[in-house]
């Protein structure tokens, strides 16, 4: 199993993690159809050229936020988590276009024991995403339901 155990984090532990992606238009295309947001910043390039600060279309953010988030799995919560709790504090400080290629960093920013459930721990994790430049394009605190590590 990838993902660690509850007791395996600790606050501070920062991964920065090895899988990068570079985001492709059907990347965001297919995602935008998918969610049904049909939002001319996302779908429509002559719009973006003529009537937009960026020039070209940009990628729509929930797909960012599902990515970044979704890198971190493999070194973090890979098998060991029953449920997300919630992200928070969700912020793009730059915006993510076709052809950028993501690379994330996550700190484990706090943990505490489940109330409701002794087999569990709740690790809220400091998700950071970057581009090639090393630009933060998206920022946030996920909050992951994990398991404690199996009595042996």
């Amino acid at each position: 199993m990838a993902g660690l155990f509850y007791e395996q984090f600790s606050v501070g532990m920062t991964f920065d993690h090895a899988i990068r992606r570079t985001v492709t238009e059907m990347d965001n295309v297919l995602f935008s159809a998918m969610t049904h947001n049909p939002a001319a910043l996302h779908l429509d390039e002559h719009y973006c050229q003529t009537q937009t600060e960026f020039g070209q279309r940009i990628v729509n953010s929930a797909f960012t936020l599902g990515l970044i988030v979704g890198i971190s799995v493999g070194d973090t919560t890979l098998g060991t988590t029953v449920a997300n709790l919630g992200w928070d504090e969700v912020r793009f400080p730059r915006p993510l276009f076709h052809g950028d290629t993501v690379h994330v960093r996550s700190t484990v920013h706090e943990m505490r024991e489940s109330r409701s459930r002794p087999e569990c721990g709740v690790v809220i994790f400091w998700h950071e995403g970057f581009n090639q430049k090393d630009e933060s394009i998206a920022t946030c605190k996920r909050s992951a339901l994990m398991l404690r590590k199996p009595m042996e």
